[in-house]
């Protein structure tokens, strides 16, 4: 998910390296990304041609790495984010991010990842269901299975008001939405 998440961050525009990893720590409440994540991943962006690298002058006289997103780059990272599967609907982060970049997709692949996650929230509700009814449970372990159910519903009561944004909403392409129109 970390390469995803630098790609994304790109498509607001040329960055350092040290901005991407900041920003990036910022967006998931994390200790900082370490160096040994952000730059091979960049090296490896280069070397696939999704990202280019240019050196300028810092502000104190150094120099810096910045990185810019490529037109194979944007492909790569709208293929991503689409490549939304049973074990990516497991996670709430890379839920969490497809839904930030939802802007990027079109859409029948929005509505697909909303009916992924649903479906595997309605399976883990399913799950919950004989427990709270057949277990015998202390006040904290009820306490624990009452949180996860309600953080499940919450959750699908948000997927279905993403779906009512996503069926009102103007369909809008990649192309025009980094060129501003609509």
């Amino acid at each position: 998910m970390n390469d995803l998440l630098i790609l994304a961050l790109l498509l607001q525009g040329p960055k350092h390296g040290y901005a991407l990893k900041k920003e990036a720590t910022l967006l998931f409440g994390q200790q900082d990304m370490h160096n040994n994540l952000v730059y091979p991943l960049l090296r490896r962006f280069v070397n696939q041609r999704w990202v280019t690298r240019k050196k300028v002058a810092g502000d104190r006289g150094q120099t810096r790495q910045v990185y810019a997103l490529t037109p194979l780059g944007r492909q790569a990272i709208v293929h991503r984010v689409r490549d939304f599967g049973v074990p990516e609907a497991s996670s709430a982060e890379h839920f969490a991010i497809r839904v930030g970049l939802f802007e990027i997709l079109s859409t029948d692949a929005r509505l697909a990842i909303l009916d992924t996650r649903k479906a595997f929230l309605l399976q883990r509700a399913a799950r919950f269901a004989p427990i709270s009814e057949s277990l015998v449970m202390g006040a904290y372990p009820r306490q624990v299975v009452n949180f996860l159910a309600k953080s499940i519903d919450r959750e699908l009561a948000w997927i279905e008001k993403l779906r009512r944004i996503v069926n009102t909403s103007a369909p809008r392409t990649f192309a025009n939405q980094r060129s501003g129109h609509s």
